[in-house]
């Protein structure tokens, strides 16, 4: 059976509760996931694209906010920036009005390496989207910019 028969079968059974709902999107979300980060690159570690990405995302950034942000702990930052910092990926400066402060930017490398990788992920999804119907591109569409809202509402109760 193909993902797309496997897809229309699946959507046409309606999920019973919203915990059914949850589990299955859990399910096809995690497993998105670890196909995406297989399309990955070799120049960087998941951990350090994504602390790559959230440098450039924010503008520079001290390392105290981006462990914070990204969730792990300080000596973990440390080392991925050591590690991008030693590829010319991102490039540490004192902070422009407070001297003692350090910042962490992302550097023309470290932009290129993100747009292959955010390239390749794409291309990835674009030809698994080819074989959708008109329908299934729609429905998909719908359900990115209600995944969007979803996460927009979490980044504003972290802030």
């Amino acid at each position: 059976m193909s993902a797309t028969t496997t897809a229309k079968t699946n959507s046409t059974t309606p999920a019973s509760t919203d915990k059914d709902l949850a589990e299955r999107l859990r399910s096809a979300i995690t497993r998105m996931a670890r196909r995406l980060r297989q399309q990955g690159d070799a120049d960087a570690s998941p951990t350090q694209l994504a602390i790559l990405a959230t440098i450039e995302r924010r503008g520079p950034i001290t390392l105290g906010e981006l462990a914070t942000i990204e969730r792990v702990q300080p000596p973990t930052v440390t080392a991925a920036i050591d590690r991008l910092e030693g590829q010319d990926l991102v490039r540490r400066r004192a902070d422009d009005t407070d001297r003692r402060v350090v910042r962490v930017a992302v550097t023309g490398a470290g932009r290129k390496l993100l747009a292959r990788h955010r390239s390749r992920k794409t291309a990835y999804l674009a030809q698994r989207l080819d074989g959708l119907t008109r329908a299934e591109r729609a429905t998909l569409a719908d359900a990115a910019t209600i995944l969007d809202g979803l996460l927009q509402q979490d980044q504003e109760v972290a802030r």
